[in-house]
């Protein structure tokens, strides 16, 4: 079997960016753009024997389960050039969510640096475990048996998983040009150039980092920094020491990076406890659920240079985004200028190209278009403006439409509230699960929601509120990995408690 490796711009541009400028950074290696460019080709040619020791069958679907490393990288281009199927499999997902995710996508071989997690899941079903030393890391390499083949669209390149928000989540299919369409318009709508530096916080398996920070970073000879996640202050899918964050951001110089909103909060209320912004950040990207416009507005005084921005995993992340040109507070910026956005009747955001090729198992093509689920609509200067979920919009008995997501991250950024909940579908008045930060006191929470109930219409106020068992967490399922509440689990646990306040007895 003669493999034919194949390019894409941005093979080509790791091939001819300055040769000795640093590409990947790493806590125990550094790789310039012709050390990086080596080390790719040596992983394609390796892996092309192994494909042709198959005899010619399909190209097997890949997982990768690697901590945030330049070897991430080196891997993830070489199955770019080999035209290898990933499947990103983030260390924040459950064993439960591994396992589907391969089993799903028909994963025949899986590549990570923490084999001890993965061999007791795959007992019976591992073929061969050969080690792989690749960019100063040792791996271990895991060929598998008793997979069954799954459709996959044509030039599937990279299937990505999400935590969803009900039951096992669907793979989501996309080309590499997919991918590079965003790449290359973030990196033109931020400025990218050679001299930026570019920290990546988010893991890498998330598909927002991988393409919006590292791909765009790489396409135009940029240096990226990749450090395991502890280094930098984050732990799990919720662990966070805001300091050492903010003393990587410091330290590394970084002129880029990629936040949640938990994660811009926290670096808000550092700095406006005394701590000194850095003064190499120039944007600061913020994504991945609703983001406040008054924690923007605190950002802003505090001199912080964040930007919003919206996107979903169909559309290979970003769609649209603020800039230091177009920038408008409220709003999640202008779209990008490789789609198009149009509406439904409803008011649905619906994205016209670079849709997803399909999903895990689907034969037929994916029509160039995706109906995102979010509520919104194009202001008069060509803004992008959320307004909620479609499918968590509810209606209460008096007739009016609450979005949850609006008045849940206003209660977020309230001192004493580290997460909430809102409910009251069919009801006259609104009630909150709400996780306290802390040891805030019941008094403190009242206090809080009084105060922000002052500043919404009457319909979206919380009239009664319940304190949360536990935090929302990916472990008890009440929340997404990119942090979104899980509204029926979260309402199934609570319901009890939440039929209590409308019957007027003790909750």
């Amino acid at each position: 079997m003669i493999v034919a490796y194949q390019s894409s711009d941005l093979l080509q541009a790791v091939s001819r960016n300055t040769s000795n400028q640093i590409a990947l950074y790493g806590a125990d290696i550094s790789l310039t753009y012709a050390e990086l460019n080596a080390a790719v080709s040596r992983q394609a040619k390796a892996w092309g024997s192994l494909m042709a020791e198959l005899g010619g069958a399909p190209y097997p679907t890949m997982a990768l389960a690697v901590e945030n490393h330049p070897v991430w990288i080196v891997l993830d281009l070489a199955a770019m050039a080999c035209g290898i199927p990933l499947v990103p499999l983030p260390f924040f997902f459950s064993p439960a969510q591994w396992l589907h995710a391969m089993r799903d996508a028909g994963v025949s071989i899986l590549v990570t640096d923490q084999p001890q997690l993965f061999e007791p899941l795959l007992t019976g079903n591992i073929l061969n475990a050969s080690q792989i030393e690749l960019a100063g890391k040792v791996l271990t390499q895991f060929e598998l048996r008793h997979i069954e083949r799954t459709i996959l669209p044509d030039n599937t390149a990279k299937i990505t998983y999400t935590s969803g928000t009900t039951g096992n989540p669907k793979g989501v299919c996309l080309s590499n040009e997919n991918m590079l369409n965003v790449a290359r318009s973030i990196a033109t709508a931020t400025g990218l150039s050679s001299g930026d530096v570019h920290l990546s916080v988010l893991p890498l398996a998330t598909l927002l980092e991988n393409v919006a920070g590292v791909y765009a970073t790489l396409l135009v000879g940029a240096t990226c920094i990749l450090l395991p996640n502890h280094e930098i202050g984050l732990s799990g899918a919720s662990g966070l020491d805001i300091r050492k964050l903010l003393a990587t951001l410091k330290y590394t110089q970084a002129s880029t990076a990629i936040v949640t909103p938990e994660l811009l909060h926290a670096l808000v209320l550092c700095i406006e406890a005394g701590e000194s912004t850095s003064g190499h950040l120039r944007f600061l990207a913020v994504g991945g659920a609703s983001v406040s416009p008054a924690l923007l507005e605190r950002a802003k005084k505090l001199q912080i240079p964040v930007y919003e921005g919206y996107g979903l995993s169909e559309c290979a992340s970003v769609v649209a985004l603020n800039t230091p040109a177009s920038n408008k507070i409220g709003a999640v910026g202008k779209p990008l200028p490789h789609i198009q956005v149009s509406f439904t009747r409803e008011q649905e955001i619906v994205v016209n190209g670079n849709a997803y090729l399909g999903y895990v198992g689907q034969a037929q093509a994916q029509d160039n278009c995706v109906h995102t689920g979010d509520i919104g609509e194009l202001d008069q200067d060509g803004y992008l403006i959320i307004t909620g979920r479609k499918k968590n919009i509810f209606i209460t008995s008096f007739g009016r439409n609450v979005s949850p997501e609006w008045v849940e991250r206003e209660l977020k950024i309230t001192p004493c509230i580290a997460q909430a909940a809102l409910f009251g579908e069919a009801k006259p008045w609104n009630v909150a699960v709400i996780v306290p930060r802390h040891d805030a006191s019941d008094q403190q929470v009242e206090d809080a929601i009084q105060g922000l109930n002052a500043r919404l219409p009457d319909y979206a106020r919380i009239k009664r509120w319940i304190r949360a068992d536990a935090p929302f967490s990916t472990k008890n399922q009440q929340l997404t990995s990119n942090g979104r509440n899980r509204r029926d689990v979260i309402l199934q646990n609570y319901q009890d408690k939440i039929n209590a306040l409308y019957e007027g007895t003790p909750a």
